[in-house]
C-alpha cells in the first residue's frame, strides 16, 4: 500500500502538461446495440478458455467454456501457468477464423506488479518485430513473456491458415493474457500476409508508450478492448509512467450499458479512465466479469 500511495502522490506532483489527458468529445461516445454486444460472446468464451490446462484445450474437453464454441478445431497449446502462461491456437469454422488466446493471471498479484515503481519499458525485439521503430516501447515483462511463445504461436497460426484455408486471424485474451495477445496482434501481421486480423481483449492493462499506442492505432486492425465497470487493471501502469492505451475501448458501465469510447485513454466518466480515476476507486472483483454473463476462468 505504501508503494501505491507513493505512486499517487507522484502523479499529483507531476506538471499539469505531463499528466493532462487527451480530451474526447463526450457526444461522440455511443452505446452498442444488443446484436453487437452478442457478437463478442464467442471471443469472450475463448478468452476465458485460456485459463484451462493445455491438455484440455488441445482436446477441447474443458467443460462449459469449450462447449460454448463446440465446433472449434484445436491446433496447438502450451504453457505451464507459471513460468509461461497457458496459450492455445485453433480454428473456428463458424467464425471462419484462426484464434489465438493467452491465459491471464491472479488479479491481486497482477495489480501489485503493474503498480510497482520499478516498471520499465523496452524496445521490441527486432527479430520478432522487424521494421518497427525503436521509439515503440512496451512493458518489459509483457514483451519478455510474449517472446517465449511467439514462434510457436506463429507456426501454429500458419498451420491453421494452410490446413483450413483460413483468411482471418483473431487474437483474444484477458488481463495479462490480453497484454500478450495485443503484442501478438502487433507481431503476427509482420510475418503473415494475405489474411485479415481482428483483436478482442478484456481487462487490458496499458502495454506500451505513446509511440506503441499510436502504432497499434495505425497498424492493428479491428481492435477492441473491453473494460468492465470499476476494474482497476485497465488504468495501470499509470500514464505518469509513460504508458498509454491505444484506441478501441468499450466500457461496460454500472448500468450494464456497453459504451464505445473513442480515442486513447478517454477521460469521460462513461469510460474507464474517467470512471476509475485511481486504483482506490476500483473494484478488483469487476476484473473477471461478468462480460455479458461470462466470468473469466476455467
Amino acid at each position: 500500500m505504501a508503494v501505491l500511495t507513493g505512486l499517487l502522490a507522484l502523479a499529483a506532483a507531476l506538471p499539469a502538461a505531463l499528466a493532462a489527458p487527451r480530451l474526447e468529445a463526450r457526444q461522440s461516445i455511443s452505446a452498442l446495440g444488443t446484436t453487437t454486444i452478442e457478437s463478442f460472446k464467442p471471443y469472450t468464451f475463448y478468452a476465458s478458455t485460456a485459463y484451462c490446462q493445455p491438455s484440455a484445450t488441445l482436446t477441447w474437453t474443458c467443460g462449459a467454456n469449450c462447449q460454448a464454441n463446440p465446433s472449434f478445431e484445436p491446433i496447438a497449446s502450451g504453457g505451464d501457468g507459471d513460468a509461461t502462461q497457458f496459450w492455445y491456437v485453433g480454428y473456428d469454422p463458424s467464425l471462419k477464423t484462426v484464434t489465438i488466446a493467452h491465459q491471464g493471471t491472479d488479479t491481486s498479484e497482477f495489480l501489485a506488479d503493474l503498480t510497482d515503481v520499478d516498471i520499465s519499458m523496452t524496445t521490441l525485439d527486432s527479430s520478432l518485430f522487424p521494421g518497427v521503430s525503436s521509439s515503440v516501447e512496451a512493458h518489459e515483462g509483457f514483451a519478455n513473456e510474449q517472446a517465449k511463445t511467439a514462434t510457436q504461436i506463429l507456426s501454429a497460426v500458419q498451420t491453421g491458415i494452410s490446413k483450413f484455408g483460413a483468411t482471418k486471424v483473431t487474437t483474444v485474451g484477458h488481463s495479462l493474457g490480453a497484454a500478450l495477445s495485443l503484442l501478438d496482434a502487433v507481431y503476427l501481421p509482420l510475418h503473415i500476409k494475405g489474411v485479415s486480423f481482428q483483436t478482442v481483449l478484456y481487462g487490458l492493462p496499458r502495454v506500451g508508450n505513446q509511440a506503441f499506442a499510436d502504432y497499434v492505432d495505425a497498424h492493428v486492425s479491428a481492435f477492441t478492448r473491453i473494460n468492465n465497470k470499476e476494474d482497476p487493471i485497465p488504468i495501470v501502469p499509470g500514464r505518469f509512467l509513460g504508458f498509454h492505451h491505444p484506441s478501441g475501448e468499450v466500457h461496460i458501465t454500472d448500468a450494464n450499458v456497453w459504451e464505445a469510447c473513442p480515442g486513447q485513454d478517454n477521460t469521460s466518466t462513461l469510460c474507464i479512465v474517467g470512471d476509475v480515476p485511481n486504483i482506490f476507486d476500483g473494484d478488483e472483483s469487476d476484473h473477471d466479469g461478468p462480460y455479458d454473463g461470462v466470468e473469466m476462468g476455467c
